[in-house]
């Protein structure tokens, strides 16, 4: 985990420094790579921490996530607006990652392959978890893309209302993580995950129907509380369901399955939008974030951990 904050803490710098279209995107690209792998290391950690507390801990720690995101936006809109170049900005960041790196030692349980576990593949706890993370993730991915054009352009708002849209969602998710760690410890995950998707796919519908910015508000604040807490809860699911040797390599694996909704969601809704409108979108959203049901319903059918 510290080589991940140190190689994206590095990697942060080179973007703001760089004019050169084609260098800039190699960069991202190193960007994207760091990020991605301490991505997969600190959802692996969290996991580890779960089985170790016997407690839900992956909504608190996206939680987390959500709300850095809207504390950096903030962030980088003053010091843009204070003529901050951004080689300060991302030197400033990259220093406190790397203070941070003295307090994220842990250390890392070696655990042998169980007697009982008999070398079983993991293909059905990744597969089915990773559909479940993949649906959530686009959902997200769909909504931070398109709200603010569905405002603007099928409702016909501002601007600076289209500009609500996501931000609605982001607020939203922030809460709704925070709030999905309370009720974790109180429900079972299954039935937060079911209510989660349910009502994810009314905001759903109700922005595909609205008739004005705010009824679209509405149902993307709606959307935003309920898919909050499918994708960290769909990570947290395949830690339980492997055995403790494979956590990492399955997480891993469920994490690809989930980005690659943020790939898929801008070019395929795209499409649809084209042909058919952003209404058809959200309501395409709706039946998306339903198809978590099933894959949950079989998900906890399966053995756990503790059986393998």
């Amino acid at each position: 985990m510290q080589v991940g904050i140190v190689l994206l803490a590095l990697a942060w710098i080179l973007p703001a420094s760089i004019h050169d279209p084609k260098v800039f995107a190699a960069s991202m690209a190193l960007v994207g790579m760091a990020s991605g792998l301490l991505d997969v290391v600190m959802n692996a950690r969290v996991s580890e921490l779960e089985a170790a507390h016997k407690r839900p801990l992956m909504n608190a720690n996206h939680g987390m996530f959500s709300l850095a995101y809207a504390v950096c936006a903030l962030v980088v809109g003053g010091t843009r607006e204070a003529g901050i170049p951004p080689q300060t900005v991302f030197a400033a960041l990259a220093v406190l990652a790397l203070v941070m790196v003295w307090f994220v030692k842990m250390d890392v349980a070696d655990v042998p392959p169980s007697q009982a576990f008999q070398g079983r593949s993991p293909f059905w706890p990744i597969l089915l978890s990773g559909g479940i993370v993949f649906a959530a993730f686009m959902t997200e991915a769909t909504v931070e893309a398109w709200s603010a054009l569905h405002i603007e352009r099928t409702l016909h708002g501002g601007a600076a209302q289209g500009a609500l849209g996501p931000a609605m969602l982001g607020l939203t998710m922030a809460l709704g993580r925070f709030g999905g760690q309370a009720v974790s410890n109180r429900l079972r995950d299954r039935t937060v995950i079911v209510s989660a998707t349910i009502l994810s796919a009314l905001g759903a519908v109700m922005a595909s129907t609205a008739a004005s910015p705010l009824g679209a508000y509405v149902g993307f604040g709606i959307l935003g509380l309920g898919v909050s807490v499918i994708g960290p809860l769909g990570l947290a699911l395949v830690g339980r369901l492997v055995p403790p040797h494979l956590r990492t390599q399955a997480i891993s694996c469920v994490a690809v399955l989930g980005f690659s909704g943020f790939f898929f969601a801008p070019m395929l809704m795209g499409l649809i939008s084209d042909a058919w409108g952003l209404r058809v979108v959200f309501a395409c959203v709706a039946v998306l974030i339903l198809t978590v049901v099933p894959l949950v319903v079989v998900a906890y059918r399966l053995p756990r951990s503790d059986d393998l």
